[in-house]
């Protein structure tokens, strides 16, 4: 935590079967994050859900 709030480093991205991506939203753990983006995987649309940490760039 920071004098201006919580620290929420995790980002769960969505990316659309238009290739279009989206913040769904921001979690304090890696973990916290990774079973957000399982749970949305898990629904068995055409998006894709992954994991990634502010600051570094998805592989």
């Amino acid at each position: 935590m920071t004098d201006s709030g919580p620290v929420l480093p995790w980002l769960v991205i969505r990316q659309d079967d238009n290739g279009n991506r989206y913040r769904v939203g921001r979690y304090a753990t890696e973990d916290e994050a990774q079973k957000i983006a399982d749970s949305l995987d898990d629904r068995g649309h055409e998006q894709l859900y992954w994991v990634e940490r502010i600051g570094q760039p998805a592989l």
